[in-house]
């Protein structure tokens, strides 16, 4: 497939593409304005179903959010390609309105700023420019593909039960998932995503005994010097030969200074790629439970676990499709692990798996603006969509016209 033609159409489409991301932009779509998000969901299936797509909304099984969507386009007797985005995003509605994020076209940065931009309506329209784009330049294979488009309603609380819903919809079997976070591009290339760390949680609880600061502070069990006397254990497990972080994010306990106080809790993340590296650090917090140097009750508790996608050679052949792809339009694609969660934790293990071929932007989760610059809020490349969408075809082309 030329890719002249690819680009026109793209092109073509741009106007109309921009145009969508907008009106999403425009409702707020916190994972808990459970309304919010199902008013994404229903502007993204009526945008699709312009191309042929059936929707179903799917409730989420985390309380107080909104509907996963999935879209449908059948083909009889292929697996589908899943095409894997999120209605949600991370701002609340008063700190949009606090921070007045929003829609803010900026020609001359090149930029749109605004809620969900780059993470992750912009993902979703790219899917629809790129549908568009194929539905002109290669209509036989727009037509003859099974597609699954499945829009989480809650991913940025990392909650798996979308995995096992998409999983379901596609009886276990697919082609190929495609994941459409941010896909930036530097000096080295267009970043394509093949491999995420994975992540466990924990909550470490002291329970010591309360007494009087001053008179009877020998009586006391100091639970905050329990805690701390544990935290550089925790902090070691970071080790960079392993690909292996912990951040200690949270700690609180006590009430007032002239009181020995008798509880505290500390919580923290870890992450790493290979998922025994991460077994081990889990193993190692798990040893925490039991008695304190100084009598207090220490337990350790595993408060959530998202596995890792650890890459696969099947993942870096279909990449080789992108880097083709990229490498006849005289760009260049480069594979690259992230540190971050995201749907291909859940869904690498159905079939062969990309992601980061959404946009390029960046500033994800960010909403402050300052007037000197310091502080800029999440934002879009508009320029990125057409060369991305173009690439992302061509290789989806490769895969579908596998002889061509």
């Amino acid at each position: 497939m030329n890719a002249s033609l690819l680009q026109a159409s793209a092109e073509k489409h741009l106007p109309a593409t921009l145009d969508l991301l907008r009106h999403l932009v425009a409702i707020n779509s916190f994972t808990t304005n459970a309304s919010g998000v199902d008013a994404v969901a229903q502007l993204t299936a009526e945008a699709f179903a312009q191309l042929g797509f059936t929707a179903e909304l799917v409730p989420c099984a985390t309380p107080g959010t909104g509907h996963h969507l999935f879209l449908f386009h059948h083909s009889a007797g292929a697996d589908p390609i899943v095409l894997v985005t999120h209605s949600d995003t991370v701002f609340p509605p008063e700190e949009e309105q606090r921070n007045n994020f929003k829609w803010d076209e900026r020609p001359n940065e090149g930029r749109i700023y605004g809620p969900g931009t780059i993470d992750n309506k912009g993902g979703t329209a790219l899917i629809w420019l790129m549908l568009q784009i194929l539905r002109d330049c290669a209509p036989e294979a727009f037509a003859q593909t099974n597609w699954l488009i499945a829009a989480n309603a809650a991913e940025e609380i990392t909650g798996d039960d979308f995995g096992q819903a998409t999983i379901k919809r596609c009886d276990g079997k697919a082609r190929a998932v495609l994941v459409f976070e941010g896909g930036p591009f530097d000096t080295q290339g267009w970043h394509i995503v093949t491999s995420r760390k994975g992540r466990s949680t924990w909550q470490l609880t002291a329970e010591g005994r309360a007494a009087h600061a001053g008179s009877k502070h020998h009586e006391g069990i100091n639970a905050i010097d329990a805690i701390a006397r544990v935290l550089p254990d925790i902090a070691a497990q970071t080790i960079a030969a392993e690909e292996r972080t912990v951040n200690i994010g949270m700690i609180n306990g006590g009430t007032v200074v002239n009181r020995v106080p008798h509880e505290a809790r500390a919580e923290w993340e870890c992450r790493a790629t290979d998922p025994a590296a991460l077994q081990r650090a889990d193993d190692f917090f798990a040893t925490l439970c039991g008695t304190a140097y100084n009598g207090a009750k220490l337990i350790a508790e595993r408060t959530g676990h998202t596995s890792a996608w650890p890459g696969s050679v099947a993942s870096e052949a279909l990449f080789h499709l992108w880097h083709e792809a990229a490498a006849a339009m005289h760009l260049t694609a480069v594979s690259v692990p992230r540190g971050g969660l995201s749907d291909a934790n859940h869904l690498w293990q159905l079939a062969p798996t990309l992601d980061g071929l959404g946009p390029h932007g960046g500033n994800a989760h960010c909403s402050e603006r300052t007037a000197d610059g310091s502080k800029l809020p999440e934002y879009v490349e508009p320029s990125s969509f057409v060369p991305k969408a173009v690439m992302n075809v061509l290789a989806l082309l490769k895969v579908l016209l596998p002889a061509s």
